[in-house]
């Protein structure tokens, strides 16, 4: 078995020290947003979006103007985008089904799939303005059935951005707001006092967004930590230097800080693949910030066999993961640690992205470990009940509740089942002693 590194990424230990900076500033933020509200909210805004407004959240007459100055062709894209998205949201909701059985003769339990009452649905537009991220959450959530949605995202240039205004509203928000960054998340987690809180954050992020994300998770619910996007390309010699780079370098324009890594048994691909990214370096025009990715954040692992190839990628558990292999089904029965597959040459990320109709948001930093990326399911609790119909049932259920209880020497959880044998059993159970 050899492993070995054609080009290294940034040593683990940046990173931390990365981390760290960041944490410390989203920690002190979320606290001025809590002790000031509004007033913190609005000094946020105005030094890292340079907006200042009497409100953040978009009027009715606003939103219709924003609409009013997307294209036809634009809208017409967008709708079919979400037209993708919803059939595949609403065939994944079809499959979440309230269940209730009879376990025993008069003992019925069941499921009921509940949605979260509220989310704030945050939608990046700071370096780029990620129009499909308004898709990915909003409209999810109203095929799940969430009765508040409220949306955000920063401005561009001074102005709320016109098509993730269009998105965020056909796509069902409730309530459109034009903040950004750790000010936006915060603000609709902790509430302000003209911002009520929700009950549950989703959509990606930059690290100051996932960081305040993590910090207020338990204040509220989550989807996931959607950080800095990553992407792999597992590939063979059944491709080419050129598609590899390119899949590489379109993912690695998200940020400055977004991993992209190439793992092939294919020396030569291997070798070509860094060659060809430096000739497309040349002539993308988001060169900047997809060249210090790719130099600080960039990988090429070589592996001598497809088993090995599987076992880095499991390990790195990546965010999105282009197969273009002679086995790529293979690898969908095989990988077990992902964000989202993206299998053969004729997909691709952006795809996944934009329009296919798959969710984008994600998890990242190996979370994939543990969690799949969000889906309308994210948006459901799962609540159980149980019913008793029968004195029979009562007693039966209730003699096994009462021994499994002072077992475990709970004296009072056994009483809860002893006043039931006695009422609808009409035994003599001491108190205090396990039914017979």
């Amino acid at each position: 078995m050899t492993i070995s590194h054609l080009k290294t990424a940034k040593p683990e230990a940046e990173r931390a020290e990365d981390d760290a900076r960041v944490r410390a500033t989203v920690e002190a933020t979320l606290a001025d947003i809590e002790g000031r509200g509004d007033a913190a909210v609005a000094e946020l805004s105005a030094k890292f979006d340079g907006v200042s407004r009497p409100s953040f959240r978009l009027t009715q007459s606003e939103i219709e103007a924003a609409m009013a100055k997307v294209s036809a062709r634009n809208m017409e894209d967008i709708r079919f985008a979400q037209t993708q998205i919803r059939r595949f949201a609403e065939a994944q909701r079809a499959s979440m089904t309230d269940i209730e059985i009879e376990t025993l003769p008069g003992v019925i339990l069941g499921h009921k799939n509940i949605p979260v009452q509220s989310v704030g649905c945050y939608v990046p537009g700071g370096k780029f303005p990620m129009v499909a991220s308004a898709h990915m959450s909003v409209l999810t959530a109203t095929v799940a059935g969430v009765p508040r949605i409220v949306a955000s995202a920063p401005p561009h240039k001074g102005e709320p951005h016109p098509a993730i205004v269009a998105a965020m509203h056909l796509g069902g928000a409730h309530e459109i707001y034009v903040l950004g960054g750790i000010q936006a998340v915060g603000a609709m987690a902790i509430g302000t006092e003209t911002i009520e809180p929700v009950h549950m954050l989703v959509g990606p992020g930059n690290a100051f967004v996932a960081e305040a994300k993590r910090q207020l998770y338990g204040r509220v619910g989550i989807d996931l930590f959607a950080g800095p996007t990553e992407t792999m390309v597992i590939a063979d010699d059944t491709v080419d230097a050129e598609l590899c780079a390119t899949d590489l370098l379109g993912q690695a324009e998200h940020g400055y800080n977004s991993p992209a890594a190439l793992i092939t048994n294919s020396r030569r691909l291997a070798e070509d693949t860094i060659a060809e990214v430096d000739r497309l370096l040349a002539i993308l025009p988001t060169a900047e910030t997809a060249a210090t990715s790719w130099h600080d954040y960039g990988e090429v692992i070589l592996c001598d066999t497809h088993e090995e190839m599987l076992q880095v990628a499991n390990d790195m558990s990546y965010e999105h993961v282009q197969v273009m292999t002679d086995r790529d089904d293979w690898y969908l029965q095989e990988m077990h640690s992902y964000g989202a597959l993206f299998l053969g040459p004729r997909t691709n990320v952006a795809n996944g992205d934009k329009v296919i109709g798959t969710n984008h948001t994600l998890p990242t930093k190996k979370a994939g470990r543990y969690t799949g990326g969000l889906w309308v399911g994210k948006f459901l609790k799962t609540h159980s009940y149980q019913r008793i119909t029968s004195d029979e049932a009562a007693t039966q259920i209730g003699e096994y509740g009462s021994r499994l209880c002072i077992l475990e020497g709970f004296v009072g959880h056994a009483e809860q089942c002893n006043i039931r044998v006695r009422r609808y059993g009409g035994r003599n159970v001491p108190y205090g002693v396990a039914a017979e």
